[in-house]
């Protein structure tokens, strides 16, 4: 493996940033039965690599077309990603898990897009794949960044055993601060981005 592999590899594994999701994803799939829970981490994993992977290919083609600047996607999921931070943060009768689910289940949106496969990762894959010659780097890199995210992110739904009730709820209190400087960061780069 060369240098510029495991940098790439590393950057990828970075910023899909599963350490930092794994608090998110017990939160978010806290009402969901272990099992399903497993099985929603698959799919959403699966979902962002499809997502991360059309970017790697078309992203820069896409964003051109429709005249879509790199700091209007950071500014976007940002307004986004903060207003599920205040529903984390304040819940009303319905948990953060119902307001995002479709059929008693989150989907897409907020666990594979934009907390793995963000603004960031994506825009990462579409500088790499214009400065890598070899696309077969850029592709096992972020396989390899993907499914070591995935195998930490599948231990998710046993860190609610661990927790139990109260453990959740101060744990989805906190996330919810967290996500709130998350998103106030990405509107953040994007304007500065803009200003620049």
């Amino acid at each position: 493996m060369s240098d510029l592999w495991i940098s790439t590899a590393l950057s990828f594994f970075l910023l899909m940033d599963s350490v930092g999701n794994v608090p998110i994803y017990v939160a978010i799939l806290k009402n969901v039965d272990t099992r399903r829970a497993l099985w929603i981490v698959f799919r959403e994993m699966c979902i962002a690599l499809i997502i991360i992977l059309l970017f790697a290919f078309f992203g820069n083609q896409l964003l051109s077309y429709l005249n879509i600047s790199h700091e209007t996607i950071y500014i976007s999921g940002g307004i986004v990603l903060f207003m599920i931070s205040i529903k984390m943060l304040f819940p009303e009768k319905l948990s953060i898990a119902d307001c995002l689910c479709v059929g008693g289940e989150p989907f897409i949106f907020p666990l594979a897009l934009p907390l793995v496969s963000g603004p960031s990762i994506l825009a990462a894959v579409m500088i790499y794949s214009k400065e890598l010659e070899s696309k077969w780097t850029l592709l096992s890199a972020l396989f390899a960044a993907w499914l070591v995210t995935l195998l930490i992110l599948l231990s998710s739904p046993f860190v609610k055993k661990w927790l139990g009730e109260k453990g959740l709820l101060a744990l989805e209190r906190l996330m919810g601060f967290l996500l709130i400087l998350i998103a106030v960061n990405m509107v953040l780069n994007g304007w500065k981005i803009y200003s620049s």
